[in-house]
C-alpha cells in the first residue's frame, strides 16, 4: 500500500449539509446524535467506476480519512469533485491512533468518510478497527458500495462462485506461508488471495506443492485497467508462467479442494499415482496429491507404490 505518511489535517472549507444515510453527509452541532461512518468503495482501476454516492460523499463529508491523501486528490480531480471537508491520512501505520481520533469526531456528531486506495475499506486495507469501535459505541455505519478486487476476480476467474472465501495476502516467510497453505489444502470453497507481483511465482509454487499442481486457478492482473489480464490454468503451469516476472496489482483465485476420492486399497492408490504420472506429474508429487486427495499419510501411498514395483 502506498501512503504519504503525512498527517495532512488541513481544513478545506465549510462542510455541506445533507442526508446522512444516502451518500451525502452533514456536520451536526455539538450535542446532537453521533455522526455516520461512511465506507466508500474506491475504483480499483478506472475512475469512471466510482459511484454517484461516492462522488456526493467526497464533496460533502466534513471529514475524509484517506489511505493516501495524494491518491484521494487525484481521484477527486479525475471525478471533477472538490473535497471541501478536512482530509486526514488513515493508513496501516497510524490506523490504531487515528481510529480513536475519528471515533471522537463521530461521537461529536461529525460524519466521517473512509476511503482507501482501491476497493472497500477493511478488506486488506484500513477500516476494520474504526468500524468495530463505531459499532461498539452505537455510531451508525453505512457502505457506499462499489468496486472490489475480490468479487471482480472471483466472477471473471471461471471458477465456482457459489461458495468462496477471502484469504488476503499469504505470509511472506516461506515456512509460514507453507503452513498456512497446508491448512487450506482441504478447503472446499473457491479461495481468493492478494499477492505482490514479486512474490507471485514463489506463492504459486508453494500452492502447487500444498494443493497439487493440477488444482485450477486464475491470476488476475491489473483488473479493470488498460492492461487487464486473466491467466487461467493449473497451479503448476501458472507457477512456470510467473517465473519470468509479472507486474501490476495481482488477485489470485484458486479452486477449492475436490471431493475426497475415497481410495484406501493399495492397488487403487497405486493406480491413482500411475494415472497422475502418465499425465506428466513427477512421482513424488503424484504420491503427495493422492495422499492428500484421500486423507492419508504420504507414507501409506509411498509404501503401496514401492511394494507394487518390486
Amino acid at each position: 500500500m502506498t501512503t504519504d505518511g503525512a498527517d495532512d489535517r488541513t481544513d478545506h472549507g465549510p462542510a455541506h449539509h445533507g442526508a446522512t444515510h444516502h451518500g451525502a453527509a452533514r456536520e451536526a452541532p455539538s450535542g446532537e446524535a453521533p455522526g455516520t461512518l461512511l465506507l466508500g468503495a474506491a475504483p480499483i482501476g478506472r475512475p469512471e467506476d466510482a459511484s454517484a454516492r461516492l462522488r456526493a460523499a467526497l464533496a460533502a463529508a466534513p471529514i475524509v480519512a484517506a489511505e493516501d491523501t495524494r491518491r484521494l486528490r487525484r481521484l477527486a480531480a479525475d471525478l471533477g469533485v472538490q473535497v471541501r471537508g478536512r482530509v486526514v491520512s488513515y493508513f496501516d501505520q497510524n490506523e490504531r491512533a487515528r481510529a480513536a481520533e475519528l471515533l471522537a469526531d463521530l461521537l461529536a456528531g461529525r460524519d466521517v468518510l473512509v476511503i482507501t486506495d482501491a476497493g472497500l475499506p477493511g478488506v486488506s486495507d484500513p477500516g476494520y478497527r474504526l468500524v468495530r469501535a463505531a459499532v461498539a459505541e452505537g455510531v451508525p455505519v453505512t457502505v457506499l458500495p462499489g468496486p472490489s478486487a475480490v468479487t471482480t476476480a472471483l466472477v471473471v476467474s471461471g471458477l465456482p462462485t457459489d461458495r468462496f472465501c477471502f484469504e488476503g495476502f499469504p505470509p511472506r516467510k516461506p515456512g509460514e506461508r507453507s503452513r498456512r497453505l497446508d491448512a487450506l489444502a482441504a478447503e472446499p470453497r473457491t479461495m481468493v488471495f492478494f499477492e505482490a507481483p514479486h512474490r507471485l511465482a514463489a506463492t504459486l509454487g508453494a500452492m502447487a506443492e500444498a494443493f497439487g499442481a493440477a488444482r485450477p486457478a486464475a491470476v488476475c492482473r491489473e483488473l479493470t485497467k488498460t492492461y487487464e489480464e486473466v491467466v487461467r490454468g493449473p497451479l503448476g503451469e501458472l507457477a512456470g508462467w510467473a517465473a519470468d516476472g509479472v507486474r501490476g496489482e495481482i488477485t489470485l483465485v484458486v479452486g477449492g479442494a475436490p471431493e475426497p476420492e475415497g481410495l484406501s486399497e493399495p492397488a487403487d492408490l497405486v493406480a491413482a499415482v500411475a494415472a497422475r504420472e502418465d499425465a506428466g506429474t513427477p512421482r513424488k508429487q503424484a504420491i503427495g496429491e493422492v495422499a492428500k486427495a484421500n486423507g492419508l499419510p504420504k507414507r501409506v501411498v509411498y509404501d503401496a507404490v514401492v511394494t507394487a514395483r518390486r
